[in-house]
Formats: C-alpha cells, sequence, structure tokens
C-alpha cells in the first residue's frame, strides 16, 4: 500500500516548482506523434488532460481537438453560442488562444470573459443552461479549458454539450478519433487564423460571466439565512478560477466571510503538498488542504475549492476538513429535508464507490438512490429533468437542483457546495461535522478508504472486462458476498471494473484512466481492522487474476 511522502503537508521547497517558462515553450515546440499512445488525444471522464512537457498537452493537441468541435458542432447542428473559459493553470492560456484561433476560422460565435479573466467549469454550465432555457434552436454549448485539481504542469480540456453536463463517450469518442486523425494527416483539414484576427473578429464576444452566476446564487441556495445568521466563513479558492467571484458573492449577499487567499500563481508555490510529495490543488486531501485546516478555530465554517472550482472541500470547525462521502450524506440529509418545492419523487445520485453511509441516509428519509458509474456524465440526465436533487461523487464533486426544483447546473459546483455547508450551519445551528457525527449513532460509523496499486496497461484492460464469475470469491473478510457486481444497479452501465459486497462491508476495484494503477475503494461498518481486511483480501484476488491471466 503507498505510503506518505515526509513532504506531505508541508510547502514544497522551491527547486522542485515547475519551470513555467519551459512548459510553455515545450506546448509550442513539442509536437504529439498519434502513433505512440501516450501522445494520442484521449477523452477520458473529465476531457483530455495531460502536460506539454510529456508531449500529450501540446498545440496540435488543442488545435486538433478544436476542429473536431467545430466540426462535431457542425453534424450535430448546433448553431448557438461556444461558451468557453479556463482555470489557473499555466497552459491554460495558451490552449484557449490556439482554440479561439480555430473557432474563429470556423466562424463560431464564442463567448470569453469580458475582462480576460478566468471562470469555473459550474459557471460554463450554469451559461450553457441559461442561455437555452425555453430554446429549441441555436443552442448554446461550452468548452473548459482545465485540467481540475492536476498538478501545475498539466492541461485539460473539456467539451460540455448543450444539456451544460460533461459530454458522454457517443460524443467525445467522435472528437477525440477525429483529432486524433487530424494529427496522423499532418493538421490537413485544420483551419485556423491567426491569434490577433481571431481576437478581433465579430464571432468572438465579451461575455460577464460573474454576475449573472452570483446573481443568480439565492435560486439555490438561502443566502438569505446565511447573512442573518452572521456565521463566519473563510474562503480559500486555492489559487482557482473562482478567485475573482468570491468578493462579489460576498458584497452582494453581505455574508460574513473572509477570503483567505487571493494569491494567483501557475507554480501554485503557496500550496503544501499532496500524500505523494505533490502539488495538487485537491480540496478534499487534508496535506493539500494544511493551510485551511489550520484556521479552522477562526471560522464557524470554512472552504475550499479546486482550481476549476467543480470540487469542494468542507472544514467544520473542531471536526476539521471532512471527508467527503461524510459531506455528502449530510448534504443529502439536509436538502431532501429542506427543499419543500422539490418534486417528492426526485432521488438521490451516486457513484457505485461513495460509501454506503449514503445508502442509509436514503433510506431513513425515504428518498430513492440512484447508483452509477463513476463520472459525473451519469447524473446530468436526472439533474436537467429533476428526477435526481442531488448528484455527488466520492471525489468531493457534486450539485443540485435550484430551491424551487428546477436544473441549476449539470456540472459539478464546488462554489454552491460550500454555500451550502454555511446554510447547513445557519439553519440548523450545527457545523456539517457535528450533523455527520449525530448521523454515525443512528445509522453506524463507516471506515472507508482508496488505494492505488501498480497495474499495466494489459492489467487494466483485464480489469476492466471482468465478469462478476472471474473474481472467484465466495467470502470478504469473514462475511459471505452478497453481490458481485460490473453493471452499476442504477442505469446497468458498466463500472469498468467490480464492486464486492458483504453485509458490513465492500470493496470495489476499477483501472485508473490516466495512470498504471488501479484504484480499490473500501469500506467496513464494523473497524479500521476489518476495513484492512477488506483492502488486502481485495488486492490479493486482484492480483491472483493478474497472476492467472500472465501464466496463460
Amino acid at each position: 500500500m503507498p505510503s506518505v511522502s515526509p513532504f506531505a503537508g508541508k510547502p514544497v521547497d522551491p527547486d522542485r516548482l515547475v519551470n513555467i517558462d519551459a512548459l510553455l515553450d515545450a506546448y509550442y515546440t513539442r509536437k504529439p506523434d498519434p502513433a505512440i499512445a501516450t501522445q494520442r488525444v484521449a477523452f477520458g471522464t473529465s476531457g483530455h488532460r495531460g502536460s506539454s512537457l510529456h508531449t500529450s498537452f501540446n498545440e496540435n493537441h488543442i488545435l486538433s481537438i478544436s476542429q473536431a468541435i467545430a466540426d462535431y458542432r457542425k453534424n450535430a447542428g448546433i448553431t448557438g453560442p461556444l461558451f468557453i473559459g479556463i482555470d489557473t493553470h499555466a497552459l491554460s492560456r495558451p490552449a484557449l488562444k490556439s482554440a479561439l484561433e480555430v473557432f474563429a476560422a470556423n466562424g463560431i460565435e464564442v463567448r470569453i470573459d469580458d475582462k480576460d479573466g478566468y471562470t469555473p467549469t459550474p459557471v460554463i454550465s450554469h451559461a450553457i443552461l441559461t442561455c437555452n432555457r425555453g430554446r429549441n434552436s441555436d443552442l448554446a454549448d461550452g468548452v473548459v479549458i482545465t485540467p481540475s485539481h492536476n498538478p501545475p504542469e498539466d492541461g485539460g480540456f473539456k467539451y460540455n454539450p448543450p444539456h451544460g453536463g460533461p459530454a458522454d463517450t457517443d460524443i467525445t469518442k467522435v472528437i477525440e478519433n477525429a483529432a486524433n486523425d487530424y494529427m496522423a494527416k499532418g493538421m490537413q483539414g485544420v483551419a485556423r487564423v491567426p491569434f490577433e484576427q481571431a481576437l478581433a473578429a465579430p464571432t468572438t464576444k465579451r461575455h460577464d460571466y460573474i454576475n449573472p452566476y452570483v446573481d443568480d446564487l439565492a435560486a439555490v441556495v438561502d443566502m438569505d439565512i446565511i447573512r442573518e445568521s452572521g456565521i463566519s466563513i473563510g474562503i480559500d479558492p486555492l489559487g482557482g478560477a473562482a478567485v475573482d467571484y468570491w468578493q462579489p458573492i460576498i458584497y452582494k449577499y453581505g455574508i460574513n466571510a473572509t477570503i483567505v487567499s487571493k494569491e494567483v500563481d501557475p507554480t501554485f508555490r503557496f500550496m503544501t503538498a499532496d500524500w505523494d510529495g505533490q502539488i495538487r490543488m485537491d480540496c478534499s486531501s487534508p496535506y493539500a488542504m494544511a493551510r485551511l485546516v489550520q484556521m479552522k478555530d477562526r471560522f464557524d465554517i470554512a472552504f475550499a475549492n479546486d482550481t476549476d472550482a467543480d470540487r469542494h472541500g468542507i472544514v467544520s470547525g473542531k471536526y476539521g476538513l471532512m471527508n467527503p462521502n461524510h459531506y455528502l450524506a449530510t448534504a443529502i440529509e439536509f436538502l431532501f429535508n429542506n427543499r419543500a418545492n422539490w418534486n417528492p419523487a426526485a432521488g438521490g445520485g451516486q457513484t457505485v464507490v461513495s460509501s454506503s453511509m449514503i445508502d442509509r441516509v436514503a433510506k431513513e428519509i425515504g428518498r430513492k438512490l440512484v447508483e452509477v458509474p463513476v463520472g459525473f456524465k451519469w447524473f446530468v440526465d436526472g439533474l436537467y429533468n429533476g428526477t435526481l436533487g442531488f448528484g455527488g461523487e466520492e471525489s468531493a464533486g457534486a450539485s443540485f437542483l435550484r430551491r424551487d426544483g428546477t436544473v441549476w447546473s449539470t456540472d459539478k459546483d464546488g462554489i454552491i457546495l460550500g454555500l451550502l455547508a454555511a446554510e447547513i450551519t445557519a439553519r440548523t445551528k450545527q457545523t456539517p461535522g457535528a450533523a455527520y457525527e449525530a448521523m454515525t449513532k443512528r445509522l453506524g460509523t463507516p471506515y472507508y478508504a482508496r488505494i492505488d496499486a501498480p497495474a499495466d496497461p494489459a492489467q487494466k484492460a483485464i480489469l476492466k472486462s471482468l465478469s462478476p464469475e472471474q473474481i472467484g470469491m465466495s467470502e470478504l473478510a469473514g462475511e459471505p458476498i452478497v453481490s458481485t457486481l460490473t453493471n452499476a444497479p442504477g442505469n446497468g452501465a458498466a463500472i469498468g471494473g467490480l464492486k464486492v459486497s458483504a453485509r458490513d462491508g465492500w470493496f470495489a476495484a476499477r483501472p485508473s484512466g490516466t495512470e498504471n494503477v488501479y484504484k480499490i475503494y473500501a469500506e467496513s461498518f464494523k473497524s479500521e481492522a476489518h476495513l484492512k481486511a477488506i483492502q488486502t483480501e481485495a488486492q490479493d484476488a486482484i492480483s491472483a487474476l493478474f497472476a492467472k491471466a500472465a501464466q496463460k
């Protein structure tokens, strides 16, 4: 099992910071070879990601993806504006320039930030849905240029179609294949104009992203009760895209909040190292969040967002940084008990690797729970039509409906999840941490962890295509197995791995989409020792599968 680096939770030595000049130079000078697997365009659950230093996120990648999106829009009849935003990673702004050069050459109306600032992922989703409300034609879509919480040397590029959420594989596969074809043909067929011409094009328009989103927040969170309560709130944007959004929110709604840092630096030198000693803006990691956790006694509630603000990290007073699963369970309980205008039949959505505490909460409050594979795209339809009041991932990404029961966003929104923690504290007179502690006294205490283990591409392929029979387990940590799943019970879609459950514990294993590892998620409702036993048996079973395949 991986060990925690001695650098975890500490400031990073300046000598270990990424060289921004080298990163930007590599973006333009390195040319990817699509014959090399690691240099191809590859859309995972959150778009194409990589680093220019590894020739996996370079100018040709973005030019070809942008042309592929232009082709897709034309074939799909999408003729409305394309909303586009960037985060604060160093590669985001050059990628924006490359994309604009292609979109302008293709005559696409593009909306860029009117102050050349940063735009969170949920704000792009909100803008798309706001534009498309009541429309049947000239629908809008969007692009977010971000690798989310990934290290400073990474870049990311994702596409959101007119439903406002992450594109499904039926779309991303078309874009991915077309982009790789363009690169294989030496970029022949990619339309492009110089950046200055693209910026001056009549189709490139400035858009106020901040005020429409900020002005609409009271429709999804009770900002009045937060203001009236006077609770003290600490906010850390972690140098990300939400940095210019929080002051307008504080000003408009008069809440008692302090932005603990407004620093933006593409090296992210202000961060403390994550568990492995690397810089990640992971607001669910106690190591990456050490700065805000140290301030926990200064505020009644505090929270942070990752770099594109689609994730949340909740610091709940004496309880410190909440485990994402714990907060999801608390949020679901509060929302369904305090949103009178939501559809009584609306359910909650969780991924197959989320805590079973959420199942117990849903049963207690009498709401259905829809369990889906990993990836927020599985919640899009339910949030869009109101059949899901809430959709959340164990990795601290979630969104929920407006107070009137209509759609707010169909992508993750870490901003409203932070504000919801303040609403919970204001309305119930207890923090989410205290609410979760009370929940465990009624429903039991779960012990949950995720570990990563090595796996080469062939082993990852084995794990991804498993059948329930292949695992060959009848017991899990001394208990009879009650289910072995390779498809999610909520929608029947493939998990891309498997989940094995007993009465008081379970594990799930699935390959990483970007690294040569597989992930083991496990939970026990007995003890830490029981959790360790589940993890050990899970890893032994997977290793046996790999060994058997190697013998063949």
